[in-house]
């Protein structure tokens, strides 16, 4: 099937999956407090509940991971099994193995409308130690897909949040079964390339937070296949930008940015070239709030350098935004305008969330924080779509391959009727 973001991939009206076994890999990695293993923020979980209601009349087994080795929250999916079951109001029965016999054996004994979830995909090796090995073969290889793979009938792949990972329950079932894009993966892929494909102006984007490394890549990317009006910054990537453009921020930011980004002279460089290119299309803040022991206090460009670190954009620069805000058709964003979890520093992320809530335009916000400020500020139904990627998100606007998709596509070639 052809869809609209150009990309030819199965969906789930591709098929007819009833009655079929079903693997489903989902991304439900959530908040867990460290004490108690309790999930505090179940937003990813709901977020696929479309997907699998969908599989209801299915053989479903749902694979996930949970953090990562080392890590407190990196645990077993039994809490997940029980949340799911609860919001879905029917057993998710949660199996303590991925491919060893005893899981094999609960397979092979499952019934129509049956719904079981695996162990975290991350307590095997296989599943780490492949990361970033981008040929799919490989993963192709490996114990998970050789043992679960000719126990199933299709694979799909609704983790878009993890979709720019190469790792064998991600890619690896590709060109052994038909593999299907979910709702979620869908949904993000069709609204995402909205940015690129909308023909509407202006365009315009806010690029905050702290991968100051990537978003000069997406600002370029941006510009050159999004064609964007305007770009205005905040967060790291304001400084990064005002540093570009000769200011000198002072002390305390240089060592910010040393210990964040122990490249960032560089990233100012690249940063440089984007304002010599597009001179009128980066916006820059025209004022910055510093952090003076845990106090506001806001100053205009012309008192730097400071001691003092900057958390955050300044009024007149809150003002100036609201107005592009207002005036755009289509608005994205990615990441909060400064250092948001501290109340008294959160006042430039809350108004530039609430000016694009306000807008007419077409509203895409992605960026791991996103979420936690619209649900704080009751923002989630006013923005047209919420990204659940991160790191994904950040690959889709810089024009890299998500390795996800590529696998979805290659299957599509291989078992197009």
């Amino acid at each position: 099937m052809m869809h609209n973001y150009g990309d030819k991939i199965f969906t789930l009206d591709d098929f007819d999956l009833n009655g079929k076994k079903v693997l489903l890999r989902v991304d439900i990695n959530s908040p867990l407090d460290p004490e108690s293993g309790r999930i505090l923020d179940d937003h990813r979980i709901r977020s696929h509940l479309g997907t699998i209601r969908r599989l209801m009349d299915t053989k479903l087994i749902i694979v996930a991971h949970q953090s990562r080795p080392g890590k407190k929250d990196y645990t077993t999916l039994k809490p997940h099994a029980e949340r799911l079951s609860k919001l879905l109001r029917r057993e998710v029965e949660y199996v303590d193995g991925l491919f060893d016999s005893h899981v094999l054996r609960e397979i092979r004994n499952m019934t129509v409308g049956d719904a079981i979830l695996l162990e975290n995909t991350r307590f095997f090796a296989e599943e780490t130690h492949l990361k970033g090995e981008p040929e799919f073969d490989t993963h192709e290889n490996t114990h998970i897909v050789k043992k679960l793979g000719p126990e199933i009938d299709f694979f799909v792949h609704d983790a878009f949040a993890a979709a720019h990972r190469s790792q064998p329950t991600l890619v690896g079932f590709s060109r052994v079964v038909p593999s299907l894009a979910g709702k979620v993966m869908e949904r993000e892929l069709k609204n995402l390339s909205k940015v690129f494909t909308m023909d509407v102006s202006p365009k315009i984007a806010f690029l905050g937070g702290m991968k100051a490394d990537d978003s000069i890549e997406v600002v370029r990317h941006l510009f050159e296949k999004g064609d964007m009006d305007k770009i205005l910054t905040g967060g790291i990537i304001g400084n990064i930008f005002l540093m570009a453009s000769g200011h000198d921020l002072g002390k305390g930011n240089h060592e910010f940015l040393n210990k964040e980004l122990p490249d960032y002279e560089e990233i100012i460089e690249e940063a440089k070239e984007v304002l010599e290119v597009w001179p009128d299309k980066v916006k820059i803040p025209r004022d910055v709030v510093l952090n003076v022991g845990g106090e506001r206090k806001g100053v205009p460009l012309e008192e730097l350098p400071s001691d003092y670190p900057i958390f955050d954009i300044g009024l007149d620069t809150i003002t100036e935004y609201r107005k592009e805000i207002e005036k755009a058709s289509l608005v994205v964003l990615n990441g909060p305008a400064g250092a948001f979890e501290i109340k008294n520093f959160s006042i430039g992320t809350d108004e530039i969330f609430k000016a694009i809530a306000r807008s007419d335009a077409y509203s895409i916000i992605g960026g791991g924080h996103s979420t936690a400020v619209l649900e704080k500020l009751d923002l989630d139904d006013e923005i047209d779509h919420v990204s659940t990627g991160g790191g994904s998100c950040i690959n889709f606007f810089t024009g890299k391959e998500l390795d996800g998709v590529q696998a979805l596509r290659n299957s599509y070639e291989i078992f197009k009727k």
